[in-house]
């Protein structure tokens, strides 16, 4: 079967208007997310997401995904627009478990599996490892739940909708992994905030 008759060309949504500047916009974004956790940016582009992605998740698997990157996504998502999308605008392998996948996609943290679950990286090669992109209910630049570590002065304090016990165990044995372990971008809608491993958390 060719590209054309298994992918659904006829509904397909368009990607980053201008793809070169516009990728290079989002992976600065990124950057900037991961490098001052808990700080909320709005997303520098515009994208007009499959269903059951946010923007803030599609520009990011724009920017960043490609064919030897595989994303897992939720399976009610692999079969429709969403993994349509990515097949076709990144030339991605939509990963068959979480542990083979670059990229996580969930829709909540209260999707987050288990830690041994994802890719967590080599000794050797820590970067190695799953980038997750989770939509949650609501970011806040303030809140209850206190940040530490490199990129942050002292303390940060955030709300994050949907936060739940389940999260601040799964951070807090993540980060107790370092330098293995995954990193997080929290997205709401065009926003996304980083969360990596390096990050301490309590709630």
């Amino acid at each position: 079967m060719d590209m054309a008759t298994e992918l659904d060309l006829a509904h397909m949504r368009a990607g980053f208007a201008d793809p070169v500047h516009d990728a290079q916009r989002t992976f600065r974004c990124v950057l900037d997310a991961l490098a001052r956790p808990g700080r909320a940016l709005s997303l520098p582009v515009a994208v007009a997401p499959p269903a059951g992605l946010s923007a803030a998740q599609c520009a990011v698997l724009l920017a960043l995904a490609d064919c030897d990157t595989p994303v897992w996504l939720p399976p009610a998502l692999r079969g429709g627009e969403a993994g349509h999308f990515l097949r076709f605008h990144c030339g991605c392998r939509l990963a068959g478990s979480l542990g083979e996948a670059h990229f996580v996609v969930l829709d909540g943290l209260d999707a987050l599996p288990r830690l041994d679950a994802l890719r967590l990286g080599e000794p050797a090669y820590p970067d190695r490892s799953a980038t997750l992109l989770i939509e949650v209910g609501a970011l806040a630049d303030s809140g209850s739940i206190r940040l530490r570590g490199p990129g942050i002065r002292e303390v940060r304090t955030v709300g994050v909708g949907g936060w739940t016990p389940r999260t601040e165990e799964f951070l807090g044995e993540n980060h107790a992994r370092f330098p293995l372990g995954v990193d997080l971008l929290l997205t709401r809608g065009d926003r996304l905030m980083g969360l990596p491993r390096t990050t301490s958390v309590e709630a």
